[in-house]
């Protein structure tokens, strides 16, 4: 697929206009990708799963429950500790991607992953090239907000992403100051201290809910573009196939609910892809977001809490990065840390080996990042190609790197 075609793929994808977690838009998406994948010779399954696409106001009940327990405190400190207490243990599961509390609660939707198997299943490693097609919804916090952020020196962008800021910043901070109410402290001190984290709660329920109540954007940066430059490299990659590589595809839905699609793949698929390791062994590389900036390979993510991503594939990509530099530096790749939350979180999580390459400037994200301006008018042709070339070139020294390494056992 040359650029004219992933820009022609990119068209059709937003074509299906609100095509948020859980839609009948996304479901039918999800069949044209699929019909995609077949007219380029691949098996493709279509796999329904159930999510919970209300993530905003899962976390503005989170905030709400923050809210009321530290307004409760100053009567009941033992009550109000349990509900912050609560409240913080299910965000940060949530966050995690590692179980639902008060997400299990909310009603579920129908959605889509799109599996596409590899024709080598007696190869060493399996490799799931992996992009999400659904949409997200716009915001105020990722207008005038996010630009402001973006100002912000990647290491403070890290530290002050706003997510982090709710939890870190909002729900942490009431746990000691009513566990010492609870134990008797009467301190003037400490109602002064109980204010600026209930306030940022409070912040937090009105962006939350904005979220929640804002429209489903086109999506060409995220992730039409990432889907694009998969089915790409897929393409390149049937044409001269890795010999020690299994190469999946998977386009799993509603990521944008903090990537319920790809944990129900990792969850219909746990014991092929992670058990049967007699078999074979399961990376994963996640494309997210390449239509602009410069190629960047995640270090770590996570919305609380930062998770280091595979060390080997992060080596791997340095060295494509290094001796890229030495010669056209066509890439311009770079590391990047960020603090969200994409389909490499729950398959490194769960015991995957995975990387994420997204397309950033200097650590920050596309300025129509979550906007409706996120159009495929906006997409660099030049940045995607890049990509696209990044995530094969990858694919192949992983290979040969495998070709060098004597047999298992």
């Amino acid at each position: 697929m040359d650029a004219a075609g992933r820009l022609e793929l990119i068209k059709e994808l937003c074509s299906f206009e609100g095509r948020g977690a859980g839609t009948d838009s996304e479901r039918r998406a999800a069949d044209h990708l699929a019909e995609r994948l077949r007219q380029s010779g691949r098996h493709v399954e279509v796999e329904p799963t159930s999510v919970h696409p209300q993530w905003a106001l899962v976390h503005a009940v989170h905030a709400l429950l923050g809210i009321a327990g530290s307004l409760i405190a100053t009567a009941q400190p033992a009550i109000g500790f349990a509900l912050v207490l609560f409240a913080a243990l299910s965000a940060y599961l949530d966050f995690e991607s590692r179980r639902y509390l008060v997400r299990s609660l909310f009603f579920r939707r129908a959605s889509q992953n799109v599996v596409s198997r590899g024709e080598r299943p007696e190869a060493p490693v399996r490799l799931i090239l992996c992009a999400h097609y659904d949409a997200a919804r716009t915001g105020f916090v990722f207008g005038s907000m996010f630009g402001l952020f973006n100002r912000l020196s990647q290491r403070r962008r890290l530290l002050l992403h706003p997510l982090r800021i709710f939890f870190w910043g909002g729900l942490a901070p009431l746990l000691p100051i009513l566990g010492a109410q609870m134990a008797g402290l009467d301190s003037g001190l400490l109602q002064v201290a109980q204010v600026p984290p209930t306030m940022i709660l409070l912040v937090a329920l009105f962006l939350l809910s904005d979220i929640a109540l804002s429209e489903i954007v086109p999506g060409a940066y995220d992730n039409a573009s990432g889907v694009a430059a998969v089915l790409s490299a897929a393409e390149d990659l049937r044409d001269r196939p890795p010999q020690n590589l299994d190469v999946w595809v998977v386009l799993p839905g509603a990521e944008e609910c903090l990537v319920e699609g790809m944990r129900g793949f990792l969850r219909a698929h746990d014991r092929e892809l992670r058990h049967d390791r007699e078999r074979s062994k399961t990376m994963v590389v996640n494309v997210d977001s390449v239509s602009w900036g410069r190629v960047s390979y995640m270090l770590s993510e996570g919305a609380v809490a930062s998770v280091p991503l595979d060390r080997r594939l992060i080596d791997l990509c340095d060295s494509l990065a290094a001796a890229d530099r030495q010669g056209e530096n066509r890439f311009r790749a770079e590391p990047m840390r960020y603090g969200q939350l994409d389909d490499a979180l729950p398959a490194q999580i769960r015991g995957l080996p995975a990387i994420s390459i997204l397309g950033a400037e200097d650590g920050t994200l596309a300025p129509w990042y979550h906007t409706t301006d996120d159009v495929p008018a906006k997409v660099d042709c030049e940045a995607l190609t890049r990509s696209t070339e990044f995530v094969v070139s990858l694919v192949r020294l992983l290979d040969r790197e495998l070709g060098r390494l004597p047999p298992a056992g």
